[in-house]
């Protein structure tokens, strides 16, 4: 029987693989293990992710917006119940202990109101979104969580819903050009072990957003 020859790497394959190796050593942390989130198939880290998403969303810091999402839920508004139960004053308090200063009353005004659409539409639950044959569109109806929002979740939540693999939306794929490999999500995916994918995701981000990334991944060249 005759066998199946496999196609040498190239030396441009060879080349991308060495750099998503040290993108990933470097820089390959999640934003959800940035914000203290084990990210797992259960409601409240789910919700904890969502709001995360909310908060990274906006114009400010990724590390604040982390801070603050580890404040929130420091002070207990860890789900969606937990969350519409807390005061306004609750929230804002909490995301100022964050450093979340600049949108704090509007976004404590979203949140609350957030929650209680979760509440309401999937009992607090974002595994009954879960199957929905579109995901993004229900997601863009929580107050605060416009398309990027939409974006980082999926990113992040590729890591416990395999079936949103590949997911890199453009501004992971922006960080992918940055550093000299594919745009194009498969092929991405075809240089990691799928189990990296949302580690990829977020290094990918943190090369789009910060050149100093790039110059550490590829040698200041």
């Amino acid at each position: 029987m005759a066998q199946t020859k496999t196609r040498p790497e190239t030396s441009r394959q060879a080349r991308e693989r060495a750099t998503v190796r040290t993108l990933l050593e470097r820089h390959g942390q999640t934003y959800a293990e940035q914000a203290g989130i084990t990210l797992r198939d259960t409601p409240s880290p789910l919700y904890r992710l969502l709001v995360l998403s909310h908060l990274l969303s906006a114009r400010i810091r990724a590390d604040i917006a982390a801070a603050a999402a580890r404040a929130l839920s420091d002070a207990g508004m860890k789900d969606a119940r937990r969350m519409a139960d807390a005061t306004w004053q609750q929230r804002v308090d909490a995301l100022g202990v964050g450093g979340y200063r600049r949108y704090d009353e509007r976004t404590a005004t979203q949140l609350g109101e957030g929650a209680e659409l979760l509440l309401r539409e999937y009992r607090g639950d974002l595994r009954r979104l879960r199957d929905d044959p579109r995901p993004a569109e229900r997601l863009r109806e929580v107050p605060g969580v416009g398309p990027t929002g939409v974006d980082i979740f999926l990113r992040e939540v590729q890591e416990v819903w395999p079936e949103f693999r590949p997911y890199f939306d453009k501004k992971a794929q922006d960080g992918a050009e940055r550093l000299g490999l594919p745009r194009s999500p498969e092929k991405l995916s075809a240089l990691i072990a799928q189990r990296d994918s949302a580690r990829l995701a977020a290094a990918l981000v943190r090369a789009a957003l910060d050149k100093k990334v790039v110059d550490d991944v590829l040698g200041g060249e």
